[in-house]
């Protein structure tokens, strides 16, 4: 091959790579704006559902500040329930704060779903507290039956014994606190009519009940040495 001709393949060479090149960048774009439309498509037809189900089963502003607030709510007993391994907690209250957290961290799914559906503020699955405007700036506070500050640091302290004692009471106490907010929600007028409002606020009524009187007998198991059945 002559020199020239050597030049003219080169260059036919890196044309033809260019153009391989353009085209799998095109394709990429096209992928990526395809992927974007798709997600755009998701989102539009569940707000579109969620419209369609609140003209049949209208919300309220209780049920908005049920489920807003129960989120951060969950997400205290989640990070709770989270220290029983590191924190040598029994095995069976390490079994219970496992179902808690499965159970939670479900809950906050559906909840935050709910709200996104319907264009509400959605908190942040983690944060334990909850923004309120009060007086033209937002407050945040915690929703009854939350440990407060100082209740974290001494659970966080706590190992092996102490710390199944600290977290079952504080957990009857937490626990109380979302009952009381169901039942907030159920003496509002015209609340929990939306079929998914009132399944999660009735399951939360449900569970915790159950494990307020399971957590009471392991309590009085380790105070008093009676049995825990």
């Amino acid at each position: 091959m002559t020199p020239s001709h050597a030049y003219r393949f080169a260059l036919s060479m890196a044309a033809a790579l260019a153009l391989a090149a353009g085209s799998g960048a095109t394709r990429g774009a096209a992928q990526t704006a395809a992927q974007s439309a798709s997600t755009s498509q998701d989102e539009a037809a569940a707000i579109a559902a969620a419209r369609a189900d609140s003209a049949r089963y209208p919300y309220t502003a209780a049920d908005i500040h049920f489920m807003t607030g129960m989120i951060p709510h969950h997400a205290q007993a989640i990070v709770m329930a989270g220290w029983a391994p590191s924190h040598g907690a029994s095995a069976s209250v390490q079994t219970l704060a496992s179902r808690i957290i499965n159970a939670q961290q479900d809950e906050i799914r559906t909840m935050r779903n709910w709200l996104r559906d319907r264009q509400q503020p959605v908190p942040d699955s983690t944060s334990t507290m909850m923004s309120m405007p009060m007086n033209g700036a937002d407050h945040e506070m915690l929703m009854p039956g939350m440990l407060t500050e100082a209740q974290m640091k001494q659970l966080d302290a706590a190992r092996g014994e102490q710390f199944d004692q600290l977290f079952l009471r504080f957990m009857i106490q937490h626990h109380r606190g979302a009952i009381s907010m169901v039942q907030d929600l159920f003496n509002s007028y015209g609340a929990a009519q939306n079929p998914t409002v009132f399944k999660i606020a009735s399951d939360i009524n449900v569970d915790q009940t159950t494990e307020v009187a399971r957590m009471q007998k392991m309590l009085a198991s380790l105070l008093f040495g009676t049995p825990a059945q």
